[in-house]
């Protein structure tokens, strides 16, 4: 398998909002619903993803519960709040417009 393409600037927070939009979840399980939603294509690193989830959180976009996880273990779950909602569709709405643009100017022959 190739490497995976790095992702874009800002792109982790879009892709955490929607699937935290499905529902609740924990750290790992964010990360690995990226990767299955992705095809395999996109694999975030802890490194990367718990520092924004941390900075989502500060932003009010997400909040954070102590848990058990599938296989008992303690486990933070991150959830959507009222703002997280609103972000996730101002999100979705900048990268629709901003992959149309790409998609023009990279389909010019």
């Amino acid at each position: 398998m190739s490497r995976p393409p790095d992702m874009l600037q800002g792109m982790l927070d879009l892709l955490i909002l929607r699937v935290l939009q499905l529902e609740s979840m924990h750290g790992w399980a964010i990360g690995h619903r990226i990767r299955q939603l992705s095809d395999e294509v996109l694999q975030v690193q802890q490194g990367s993803l718990y520092p924004a989830l941390h900075k989502l959180e500060e932003q009010g976009w997400i909040t954070s519960t102590w848990g058990e996880s599938e296989n008992r273990r303690r486990a933070k779950y991150y959830a959507l709040t009222r703002a997280g909602r609103r972000r996730v569709a101002e999100e979705t709405a900048q990268w629709e417009r901003l992959s149309a643009a790409i998609a023009l100017v990279v389909r010019t022959t």
